[in-house]
């Protein structure tokens, strides 16, 4: 058995960066920017109000100041001539301060009649006016990789910036093996369970930015898994789940490396999830899960989400994990690294007292998985403990 710190090495060995492809904007959200791109314009283009109100020179405001006003700009419709002495300019929000004008006195503070106004209460120094380029100027950049988010979307239409460079979608094969399994909504035989593994990863891969292709199962022949196999050739990452141990019916690994996958290895030292292997597959990858659902989806996400994000171009270095005082105390670890359910108690986590490898019932409640390491001694309530966030 390897650890699973040389296990998620020896995944990223398996992949790199996607190329890169051009989206429209409106369907970048949720991908990775592959590229910087720099923005075509300022923003504001030209200095704006920030209130409605009145546009005049700010070396004439203050209270029981009269102006005479000569006209009005609106958003997307500026004043066009230019404000003298004595005189003002009706402005509204986002509307373009017209030239010589350098402060807008809040209509609150202003009582009108007919065509003119005076300044009725204290203006403050605030010239509510934003500057030009004061959110950002033309030519400044957002770097890459980055993941974007609504926020980002907005900053780049503001940009004008209408197509975005973008890693392409990492194309995953989700291959469940079993002849006890069906899917559901389907009638199980007597000694048959619904699939649950595959929709659960499904569901983590694409919230991660995969394309996830969900083939049929693949029954306990090397028939059906050759056939599977055929379909999957054009992913960039087959997982198949199940079937990778080596019992009678394990048929996974022999016939894989029959059709040329090359093993990397084979067992890693964690709870849950030691059958676990991975290799090249033609131009392609492979890892094989445990069949145990609570294995599987705890395998996804240490390992197969790290290779999502690789191809994706986001930065793999390992971050520290979180930490936090438990709840309950916990007995010694044994020699492998151990991933347990676990909830939150205030500020504490606790993990649950059964870990089964079986039971999704308590995976669907958790709200953590706490990371022991091998041999990690006992811990009593209190001392803290690191955690992945689910």
């Amino acid at each position: 058995m390897i650890s699973v710190a040389d296990a998620r090495a020896a995944l990223l060995d398996l992949v790199a960066p996607l190329t890169v492809e051009t989206v429209p904007l409106a369907e970048a959200a949720g991908r990775v920017l592959a590229e910087p791109v720099s923005a075509r314009r300022d923003q504001p283009p030209f200095a704006a109000s920030a209130m409605d109100g009145y546009a005049v020179n700010a070396d004439e405001v203050e209270r029981h100041a009269m102006f005479k006003v000569i006209g009005e700009a609106a958003a997307g419709h500026g004043f066009q001539g230019r404000v003298g002495a004595g005189q003002a300019v009706r402005i509204f929000t986002g509307a373009p301060v017209p030239e010589g004008a350098s402060f807008v006195v809040i209509q609150e503070d202003v009582d009108r009649k007919g065509d003119l106004i005076t300044i009725t209460d204290a203006p403050g120094d605030n010239a509510n006016i934003r500057d030009r380029g004061r959110d950002f100027r033309a030519g400044q950049t957002i770097d890459a990789p980055r993941l974007l988010r609504p926020a980002d979307i907005a900053l780049l239409a503001a940009m004008n910036i209408a197509e975005v460079p973008v890693r392409r979608r990492p194309v995953v094969a989700l291959m469940s093996t079993g002849d006890e399994l069906v899917m559901p909504g389907e009638i199980p035989g007597p000694d048959q369970i619904i699939v649950s593994n595959t929709f659960g990863l499904k569901a983590m891969f694409e919230e991660h930015g995969a394309h996830v292709r969900v083939l049929p199962i693949a029954r306990d022949t090397e028939a059906s898994l050759q056939t599977a196999f055929g379909l999957a050739r054009e992913a960039d990452l087959i997982v198949t789940i199940g079937g990778a141990s080596v019992g009678d019916h394990d048929l996974v690994a022999g016939v894989a490396e029959s059709l040329g996958f090359e093993r990397a290895f084979y067992k890693v030292a964690m709870r849950p999830g030691k059958p676990l292997m991975a290799g090249r597959f033609g131009e392609g990858s492979m890892v094989g899960l445990p069949g145990n659902p609570v294995s599987a989806m705890v395998c996804g996400r240490v390992f197969v989400v790290s290779m999502i994000e690789a191809m994706l171009g986001l930065p793999t270095k390992t971050k520290p994990l979180a930490q936090a005082p438990l709840a309950a105390p916990l007995p010694a670890n044994g020699p492998r690294q151990h991933y347990m359910r676990a909830i939150w108690r205030g500020a504490d986590v606790q993990a649950f007292d059964s870990q089964d490898s079986s039971l999704l019932s308590v995976l669907a409640q958790a709200e953590a998985l706490i990371v022991r390491p091998p041999n990690d001694p006992a811990r009593e309530a209190g001392s803290l403990v690191e955690y992945l966030p689910l």
